[in-house]
Formats: structure tokens, C-alpha cells, sequence
């Protein structure tokens, strides 16, 4: 059993396995005892036969299929893991994400032989990161710390003063300096075990984006951490449905901190979320007006450290998600919190709109297809 799943009885006698965790956990009726005793068993020190041998000892009336059943059933829950397996880094790596790694382990509910499995997705992984800022610096030292093997970062800024109160990778002596020149200098010194690379590039329009996409040998995610040009996340959304790119998406507004998750052919895309998010709220507009009156854009966003590192955090969260399928996340929707109110979740999520101008033809096709 993996270490953080210990199981334990309930006093009805049950079993509770995969800790307290809303989304991990599950409990199992227990009335013979039998379950308690294989999880027991299941402790890393013994083969699968010897598991159900021990097993089939304590309890002799139980045929040994349904231990082994039960076994698999685990495993396929995702409360197993192979403690003999080998560990596929080297030391040094072992050592760096030792931390990560069990992390990763408690949140996968996949069947797996190593816990190292998902490690190993990030240290293959290419990912195009544009804005440096605030919520893309966090975003990035985040990605490099854990691991992931190639982070191209995009900005077009030099660094201000206005910057620091909120931007992670600048220093007083970065004023003047490039972002992301600046920013690669921090990156690099955090893990030489990644590949980090950058340009000093503005987006301009969609062809630009998909300029970038395109870029031998390719990428399998964009993270998407600017708010300039306030078209970017259109562009970033008809962009990537047409290179079938998975992207994600985070800032903040005020108060507001959100991350959005979007998979090509699979859920809402950035567009229908967004269209059933302004149908679902009365913003009692009168005729003619635009929704964006309702909450005024300023020349420059109010923000904090907090809500930057809230923001990156949140980013890096479901991209590393998205890269390593754990925790499993079902695309096309937007989560985040609301400072002003904590304990007051923020969650979008709307089905796929089949006439949606921007994915709606696309999936049909797709589903054609499939």
C-alpha cells in the first residue's frame, strides 16, 4: 500500500483507506475482517502470492481469487504501488524531488508501477511560458523546481520598479535588465538539471502566438501568464484548437485569483466558458452596454505578492496536472478564490457549446472521427 493510503478501521469496522483527503479517500465494508487483514499484508515486505497466502492463513474458509481480486482492485484504485521497483533517476535527482515525489504519489489515483512514473512525464515535457511577471514568475519557478524538462519563457518588458513588489525572479540590480534575460539567470540558478531558455519577443496578434506554437520540436503545453493584449486569451484559444495544444491560463483580478484548464476536443474551451459564465450572471446591463462596465479594466492591474504567488501557484498547479495526468483534471473549466471572502471557492465550469464559434465545428469533427 502506498505509505500515504495507510489504511484504518472505522468503528463500525470498515476500512478507510487513502487518507482523510475529500477525493482520495474510500471506505470498504469489511463484515468478514478479511480486508483489514490483506492491507495489512500488503506492507512492501511480501510477493503478491505471499499476500494472499497470508491472507488465506487468517482467514482459511476464503478462497485465495478473491483476495487477488481484491488486490487488483486496489491497484486499479490507485492504493498500490511495486515497493521493489527500481528508482529510475540518478541519485541526485532522488535526492532533489524526494519531497515532490510522494506528493505526486498521494494525489495519483492511477495504477502504477513507480511513483517515479510521473517525474519522469515532467522531465520530458517542453513547455512554452509567456509573461515573466507575477503570476508567470511564480508560475516558472515553480515548473523549473519541479522538474520539468524544458521551460521557454517569452516577455517582451524591461524590469520597472513598479515590478517588484510582486514579480519573484528581479532584483533592485535587474532594473532596466530585460525580463527575460533577467529571469533566466534566476531560473537557471534553481535547477541545472532543466533546460530554460527565452526571447524577448511581444505577441502582437495570433499569428505571432502561432509562431511561437509551432517552433521545432514543439511543445506540449502553453502556459499562459500575460493579460496584454486584453485579446491574448482569445488568441491563445483559437491558437492552440488549431494545434490541438493543451493550455492554461491564471491572474487575478482585484481580489479575484483564477486559473483556468483548457484541452482541445475535450471540454468547454476558454470561449464557451466564457460565454456560459456572462449567461449565468445578471449584470442587469442596460441596452447597448458592454459587460466590461461592470468591472472596469485600469491601465495596470491592482496586485500584490499575494495574489501573484496565489495566481502562479494555481497556474503551475494545473499545468503540472495537465503534464503528468495527476491529480486527473476533466478540461474546460476555471477555479480560483476570492480573497474578500475566504472559504468562498471560485469554480466555472460549463458543458461544450456545440455552436461555439471557436471549437464547436472542431470537436464535431472530432467526435466524427473518434
Amino acid at each position: 500500500m502506498k505509505p500515504e493510503h495507510r489504511a484504518y478501521r472505522t468503528s463500525e469496522g470498515n476500512v478507510r483507506i487513502g487518507s482523510v483527503v475529500h477525493g482520495i479517500g474510500a471506505e470498504i465494508s469489511d463484515p468478514e475482517g478479511w480486508i483489514w487483514t490483506l492491507v495489512g499484508a500488503m506492507d512492501g515486505s511480501r510477493a503478491p502470492a505471499a499476500v494472499v497466502a497470508e491472507v488465506v492463513r487468517a482467514h482459511p474458509g476464503l478462497p485465495g481469487e478473491d483476495a487477488r481480486l481484491a488486490m487488483a482492485d486496489l491497484l486499479a484504485a490507485g492504493f498500490v504501488e511495486d515497493a521493489g521497483a527500481a528508482v529510475p533517476v540518478s541519485e541526485r535527482e532522488e535526492v532533489r524531488y524526494s519531497r515532490g515525489v510522494p506528493l505526486l504519489r498521494w494525489m495519483d489515483l492511477g495504477p502504477r508501477t513507480s511513483p517515479w512514473e510521473a517525474q519522469l512525464r515532467l522531465r520530458r515535457a517542453r513547455v512554452l511560458l509567456l509573461g515573466v511577471g507575477g503570476t508567470g514568475g511564480y508560475a516558472a519557478q515553480s515548473l523549473v523546481a519541479s522538474g520539468v524538462g524544458h521551460v521557454h519563457c517569452v516577455d517582451p518588458d524591461t524590469v520597472e520598479l513598479s515590478n517588484l513588489n510582486r514579480q519573484p525572479l528581479f532584483r533592485e540590480s535587474d532594473l532596466g535588465r530585460p525580463k527575460t534575460e533577467a529571469a533566466l539567470a534566476t531560473l537557471r540558478a534553481l535547477n541545472s538539471d532543466v533546460t530554460v531558455t527565452g526571447e524577448r519577443r511581444e505577441v502582437r496578434g495570433p499569428a505571432d502566438l502561432a509562431d511561437l506554437v509551432a517552433a521545432a520540436p514543439g511543445y506540449d503545453l502553453l502556459v499562459l501568464s500575460a493579460d496584454r493584449p486584453d485579446a491574448i486569451r482569445r488568441w491563445a484559444n483559437r491558437v492552440c484548437l488549431a494545434a490541438d495544444l493543451p493550455w492554461v491560463a491564471a491572474g487575478y483580478r482585484g481580489p479575484l485569483v483564477t486559473a483556468g484548464v483548457y484541452v482541445p476536443g475535450r471540454g468547454a474551451c476558454w470561449e464557451c466558458l466564457r460565454a456560459g459564465e456572462i449567461a449565468r450572471r445578471d449584470l442587469r446591463l442596460a441596452p447597448g452596454q458592454d459587460e466590461d462596465v461592470a468591472s472596469p479594466r485600469m491601465p495596470w492591474n491592482p496586485a500584490s505578492a499575494v495574489t501573484a504567488g496565489l495566481s502562479g501557484g494555481l497556474l503551475a498547479h494545473a499545468a503540472l496536472a495537465l503534464l503528468t495526468g495527476v491529480p486527473a483534471l476533466e478540461p474546460g473549466f476555471r477555479f480560483g478564490l476570492n480573497l474578500m471572502l475566504p472559504g468562498d471557492p471560485v469554480l466555472q465550469r460549463f458543458p461544450r457549446d456545440p455552436d461555439c464559434a471557436a471549437c464547436g465545428g472542431r470537436a464535431a469533427e472530432a467526435g466524427e472521427r473518434g
